[in-house]
């Protein structure tokens, strides 16, 4: 039996169920067995889901008397959702402490309050820390930036507030170094600052120990992003090119090369966005990100106009093939503009990823255990950079089952259709209805549907649980 949910048939959240009655199998006696198949239909909205999409930039300072602290406000992250924006960037200005081993109490419990602010608005916080930043043009030494065992003290003093706080911050960019964090005009970690493009192999060893310890002090489930793709092929000793990126085989491991990702700070501003592409040939450097990015996180923002290549033909085509999850929705404004609303939509619709169901089927296999069947299109530029386990919820009541899908959405990769196929074992006899579950798995946001994925389609979002109602329920029969 064979049920398609249309946008005109489906005005409501609540929708009639096709229900299979699974019997135990012919050959015990029993009448055939039905079996049901519904179809979806896509949404076009723009959805507000985790992790994904334009940002909104914000940014604090603790200067050496304690001033120049601005908190994160409820009811601002709370605007930013409205308007289907789901994260910020925090970039943690720490003047204070450049030439001091020791954060003080109040700096740390700051950052801890901004976090949970963060968490009641429903928002996560693209993380970085920076010393100083930049003036007036020209930039020149000395610039202000903290030395290596500063730099190195200061992290393992924020491991903890990171750790506590990881289920609000999808990632941590490497920061400290240099004017923004940006690693580039810095005081220690060149040997001539007057001469910031010049990088030894000293000068290397020290950059890569602050990406590491970054990288201890986080939990395995997340990882950091370096500003440009040099600085992932330094930490990892390995020359430019795609032989060289992240595989399938390496991906969502505990290594440094699944753990690192790119954030881009100048996209599509020049041939080489100011220096962010740096191999010769370039196309070096492109290639080797355009595979990297399958399985890390890339975000970013724009920088300056620079037709036709930050117009949106080729500003969108990028986007693909460097697979961004994340972009500034405040900066460049005029590159921005450019691409028009359309543009705009289409973006916000398709950084990261955008799942639709397109059907579901249950059916029983021939021992008789009743079978949830989904099919998932990817319809994003890249796929969830973060744990995403998937489930099946099983409602009778109140009375829940969550049964595992086996499968991370983290696989789900874009332009890709995904098959579930989830057995009912364990599963005590009776009627259910039956919901595919993204939630987020760390057990602070796990029940909060703000954190959970809904995947783009007509009339299947519960915004009370956070589930996706797939229309359909199950009669499980006892032995």
């Amino acid at each position: 039996m064979r049920k398609s949910l249309s946008a005109k048939a489906l005005p409501a959240v609540a929708l009639a169920s096709a229900v299979a009655v699974l019997m135990p199998p012919a050959s015990a006696g029993a009448h055939p067995v039905a079996s049901t198949t519904v179809s979806y239909t896509a949404s076009s909205a723009v959805i507000p889901n985790p992790q994904r999409g334009f940002y909104h930039h914000t940014e604090t300072h603790y200067r050496a008397d304690g001033s120049g602290w601005v908190p994160l406000d409820r009811a601002t992250l709370e605007g930013y959702r409205a308007e289907g924006i789901t994260q910020v960037l925090r970039v943690f200005y720490m003047e204070k402490f450049v030439n001091q081993t020791q954060l003080d109490q109040r700096f740390l419990d700051l950052v801890n309050q901004d976090y949970a602010t963060a968490r009641a608005a429903g928002v996560s916080v693209i993380t970085r820390f920076a010393y100083v930043q930049g003036g007036a043009w020209p930039y020149e030494p000395p610039y202000g930036d903290a030395a290596l065992d500063m730099v190195l003290a200061h992290i393992r003093q924020l491991g903890p507030v990171l750790r506590a706080n990881a289920d609000v911050i999808p990632v941590v960019q490497e920061g400290l170094i240099g004017l923004w964090g940006e690693g580039y005009y810095t005081d220690h970690f060149v040997s001539d600052p007057a001469n910031p493009g010049i990088v030894t192999q000293a000068d290397w060893d020290k950059r890569n120990a602050v990406a590491q310890a970054l990288l201890d002090e986080l939990p395995p489930s997340r990882g950091i992003q370096v500003r440009t793709m040099l600085m992932k092929q330094k930490l990892l000793g390995v020359p430019s090119g795609a032989d060289n990126a992240l595989t399938a085989d390496q991906a969502f491991t505990n290594t440094a090369i699944a753990r690192v990702g790119h954030h881009n700070d100048c996209l599509l501003a020049a041939p080489d966005d100011w220096g962010t592409f740096l191999s010769d040939p370039i196309t070096l450097d492109q290639e080797y990100l355009a595979k990297d990015s399958l399985y890390v996180p890339v975000g970013g923002e724009t920088c300056n106009v620079n037709p036709p290549r930050s117009e949106w033909p080729s500003a969108s085509a990028e986007l693909a093939r460097y697979h961004y999850s994340y972009l500034n929705r405040d900066y460049n404004k005029d590159v921005l503009n450019s691409w028009g609303q359309a543009g705009l939509t289409q973006t916000a619709q398709r950084l990261g990823y955008r799942f639709v169901m397109t059907e579901s089927t249950i059916s029983r296999d021939p021992d008789g255990t009743p079978v949830v069947s989904i099919d998932i299109r990817n319809d994003g530029w890249a796929p969830p950079y973060t744990p995403r386990p998937a489930s099946l919820v099983l409602r009778q009541g109140s009375h829940r089952v969550v049964v595992p899908a086996a499968s991370d959405a983290r696989s789900w990769l874009p332009g890709t259709t995904t098959h579930l196929r989830v057995r009912l074992d364990a599963v005590k006899p009776g009627e259910y209805t039956v919901a595919l579950a993204l939630p987020s798995p760390e057990a602070s946001t796990a029940t909060d549907p703000r954190y959970a994925v809904r995947t783009a389609n007509v009339g299947t979002w519960d915004p009370t649980t956070g589930v996706n109602d797939l229309h359909q329920s199950v009669v499980v029969q006892g032995p």
